[in-house]
């Protein structure tokens, strides 16, 4: 007996047990500015004996102070995960690069190899990129496996050249037997559009080793889709798949159903908002129908979908013990497609698997399923290329009808602020003259202090605005301009804000109003004219916050104009 006491402890003598150690700093709210303001944190990381993990979130850092953490670094070759996000508020984008040089130099000479390295929520954009680039290409990054870059604004060149990046590391590793295997790479809300995401992907098909992708809000259309889904296929430990907000139409969507099959571990897919379509999500349901036993959730809400489409999606969940989440709301089922999906759910014991389907947007009679029947599962054929193109019809403001009759049309020579207001057009913004901004002060004199008129004016006049109309994107900038600032400067500012932040929601679809009204006119115009408006000194930054936390969030509406309301969250990250 005491031998094997003995061989024990000499067993547990060699045994060294990993000290895990992180060193944090998060929510601290530092303005670490010069060397003297880093000195805390430098002299907690020199004596710390170990450091694995360095949490530096809600500060704010810039480059003296960089330079002498990045120094204190080097003394920690154990160093694995550098969780970096919300760490530049208020920096200048000239500043950002140099000091994560400092920060990713001081490991690089450290020798440590990186595990995670998390830069999400730090706005800066495709120079931010240069002051990583090449610490991602490093043999410190041989190790990486997840990779965090969510809400940097990194746009296409940014895209491009962490691509770039990332496949230098996988050639150099792999030639050092060490082959670079990212397991999660997270980047939303980033721009990376079509170009940006090709490039991604031809990286993550070289590493083949993806567990977890997010792309969510990113401005990807069916070319790119059918990039990411190639490269996809090559992955087949994939386990999340979340492209939310994107623009699939049914080409992605099939692109990306022929790749499923490939993916038998998947947990989690996220098409919601990607305007996939009922043709759409039949290509992927048939793609999960009985495979796919560790699919735990289908998320497809805000697609288009009609009732015969969604039947597709429900009948996929049979056999699926593990799945626990079937997302379809804000479709076009109707209330006799809501009640067929709860039942087909029912049938295969998933009824609590189903969202309320509340907010559902269709009718009984509506047709919206491209001509898919109930015994027809193949394509019909139908060309929708044109209807994918469509950024919505233009409805007209139930505001610009007198007594339930529509207006007609008054020949648009010089035509005055009253008649423009009656019924908006872009002929008759244009026939205001170059005076119109204070003709149309001047008719509205009394009401220039009342919030919710001249929220309601400002659309109007944006609505005539189109993506090629530059003469009326100006004209319409120009009276934007004159009634809000007469707005704000008239009122308690804070107040107007609040009151005047809300009706701009209501009135572009993405708050739901007391009255309950559903505004149906195109929202390309008031989008482009916000992309303007938003960057006026007279604009309260608190708006601005709020805009872009509501655009940021999926909504159909807003799927159907895309490109415009990219061009405003692009303008909103520069603030």
């Amino acid at each position: 007996m005491s031998s094997d006491v003995n061989s024990l402890t000499e067993q547990l003598s060699k045994t060294t047990v990993e000290e895990k150690k992180e060193i944090s700093f998060a929510g601290k709210g530092l303005k670490l500015n010069t060397e003297n303001d880093a000195k805390e944190i430098v002299k907690t990381i020199k004596e710390a004996p170990v450091m694995t993990a360095l949490q530096m979130e809600g500060n704010t850092m810039g480059c003296e102070a960089a330079k002498v953490i990045g120094e204190a670094l080097e003394g920690h070759p154990e160093f694995k995960r550098a969780l970096w996000s919300d760490m530049f508020t208020g920096r200048l984008k000239s500043e950002i690069p140099q000091a994560l040089k400092y920060l990713c130099g001081g490991i690089t000479r450290s020798g440590a190899g990186l595990v995670e390295l998390n830069l999400s929520d730090n706005a800066f954009g495709p120079n931010g990129v240069e002051g990583f680039k090449d610490f991602i290409k490093s043999e410190s990054c041989y190790t990486l496996k997840e990779l965090k870059l969510n809400n940097n604004g990194l746009g296409v060149t940014g895209g491009k050249m962490l691509a770039e990046s990332l496949l230098e590391c996988h050639k150099a590793s792999s030639a050092a037997g060490r082959p670079l295997a990212l397991k999660v790479f997270i980047s939303g809300r980033n721009r990376l559009e079509n170009p940006g995401a090709t490039a991604l992907a031809e990286a993550f098909k070289a590493m083949g080793s993806l567990e977890h992708v997010a792309m969510p809000q990113n401005g990807i259309q069916h070319e790119g889709i059918e990039a990411l889904a190639d490269a996809f296929a090559e992955c087949k430990n994939l386990k999340v798949l979340n492209l939310n907000d994107n623009i699939f139409t049914a080409a992605g969507a099939n692109a990306i159903a022929r790749a499923i099959p490939h993916l038998q571990e998947l947990e989690v897919i996220n098409f919601g908002d990607c305007l996939v379509r009922s043709k759409g999500v039949r290509d992927i349901a048939k793609a999960i129908n009985g495979t796919h036993k560790k699919l735990r959730e289908l998320i497809l809400s805000g697609n288009e979908i009609g009732k015969r489409g969604a039947k597709f999606a429900a009948e996929a969940l049979q056999g699926k013990e593990a799945f626990d989440k079937l997302e379809l709301g804000s479709n076009q089922l109707g209330e006799a497609g809501v009640e067929r999906v709860k039942c087909i759910a029912e049938k295969h014991g998933k009824k609590g698997c189903l969202d309320s389907l509340s907010d559902d947007e269709g009718t009984d009679d509506e047709g919206d399923d491209d001509e898919l029947t109930d015994d027809d599962d193949d394509d019909d054929g139908q060309d929708e290329s044109a209807k994918d193109d469509q950024e919505g019809d233009v409805m007209p403001d139930p505001a610009l009808r007198v007594e339930g009759k529509a207006i007609e049309l008054k020949p648009d020579l010089n035509v005055t602020a009253k008649d423009f207001l009656l019924l908006p057009t872009e002929e008759r913004l244009l026939g205001l003259g170059p005076d119109r901004a204070r003709k149309l002060t001047e008719e509205l004199k009394d009401d220039l202090e009342n919030v919710e008129k001249m929220v309601h004016t400002f659309i109007r006049i944006s609505s005539v605005v189109k993506v090629d109309g530059e003469k009326t994107r100006e004209a319409a900038a120009e009276c934007a301009d004159a009634l809000l600032h007469k707005l704000y400067e008239g009122n308690n500012k804070d107040t107007t804000a609040i009151l005047a932040t809300n009706v701009i929601l209501v009135r572009l679809g993405l708050l739901k109003g007391e009255d309950k009204i559903t505004y149906n006119y195109d929202l390309t115009g008031p989008l482009l004219i916000m992309s303007h408006v938003v960057k006026q000194s007279y604009f309260p930054k608190v708006s601005r916050d709020v805009l872009q936390l509501f655009l940021s969030k999926p909504n159909p509406k807003l799927d159907k104009c895309a490109k415009a309301r990219h061009a405003l969250m692009q303008v909103l990250y520069q603030f």
